[in-house]
């Protein structure tokens, strides 16, 4: 025999179960599910040992307003400088008409072709040492680490004369890849580094189970360990196509072809030729508008891939 105790507790649990709530059970349902929500997006928040009270919310994002503004404020005062004297014919006339001998269409071609074999020789060298120095165990791993680290200190402007001498006697002057090569010898050793630390924070039986399926090392970094690393390979494409960009100083040196004048160098090209009249002041700031789209357009859309890179790799699950 059931008590009526019990019975009375098993029509309560089957009505719940099956969505015949009292209003005020509702209720209470609810609230503990936004509970529950809430403290699952507080957990989450990365500003949560910041962010406890409204009023610690209201002065962070008003903080953060007067910084947007700061830094959005001279965006604003070059577009409308820009757009001084003929309006948006100013534009019209520089994407249409060469200044200089030079196009900003051609700019934009020439850099990101620089940017792309940079991209290309970062990545193929930054993922295989960065997973050669994480997963694999050989004498004086550490050591070529931190022979690697040591070249971040290396200041570009040391390597002018070296790299002035090489790029002569290979032939590389006037080609991209002759650009790209040393700006991607100054920026391979942030790829291993960044490479290795995802390396290191890789689960451990995805390596110990590719092994025991018989799996060469070859065969566990071309399916294991790159399928992984493809938010950090985003985060490193993504940069080396910003740093291209901006590179003002191998351009410069190794390029002598007006034909091959880059973004960054079509700055002071653009300087010389429309900075000398009140009539063109307003298309050299249009030319500076559009010669820093590409950047900005970089930088929108690859911060989502920049957050990853960086993030990835820094929990085990």
């Amino acid at each position: 025999m059931i008590s009526s105790k019990h019975r009375r507790w098993n029509l309560s649990s089957t009505s719940v179960s099956q969505g015949m709530v009292a209003p005020h059970s509702r209720t209470h349902l609810w609230s503990v599910r936004r509970r529950q929500k809430a403290a699952l997006r507080f957990s989450d928040n990365p500003m949560r040992i910041v962010i406890t009270k409204r009023l610690d919310r209201v002065i962070i994002y008003a903080l953060l307003g007067f910084m947007a503004v700061l830094f959005l404020f001279p965006i604003y005062a070059m577009v409308a400088r820009s757009l001084q004297g003929f309006g948006l014919q100013n534009y019209i006339t520089l994407i249409n008409e060469p200044v200089a001998g030079v196009s900003i269409l051609t700019t934009y071609f020439n850099s990101l072709a620089v940017g792309f074999f940079h991209a290309l020789i970062v990545v193929i060298v930054s993922t295989m040492a960065g997973f050669a120095l994480s997963r694999l165990r050989f004498r004086g791993r550490e050591w070529a680490f931190v022979a690697i680290l040591l070249f971040l200190a290396v200041p570009a402007a040391a390597l002018i004369v070296p790299v002035f001498q090489i790029t002569r006697e290979l032939g590389l002057f006037n080609t991209y890849i002759g650009v790209a090569l040393p700006e991607a010898a100054l920026t391979i050793p942030f790829g291993v580094l960044i490479m290795r630390n995802f390396g290191q924070n890789i689960d451990e039986s995805l390596m110990e189970a590719a092994k025991i399926d018989g799996a060469s090392h070859w065969a566990a970094f071309w399916h294991v360990f790159l399928p992984l690393a493809r938010p950090v390979i985003a985060n490193l494409v993504v940069l080396c196509f910003i740093w291209s960009l901006q590179d003002f100083l191998w351009p410069t040196i190794l390029f002598t072809d007006p034909g091959l004048t880059t973004a960054a160098q079509a700055v002071a090209s653009f300087s010389n030729a429309l900075g000398r009249s009140p009539e063109d002041f307003g298309r050299y700031n249009a030319s500076l508008v559009l010669l820093a789209v590409p950047a900005v357009l970089f930088v929108i859309f690859g911060l989502r891939f920049i957050v990853n890179g960086i993030t990835s790799g820094s929990n085990k699950e």
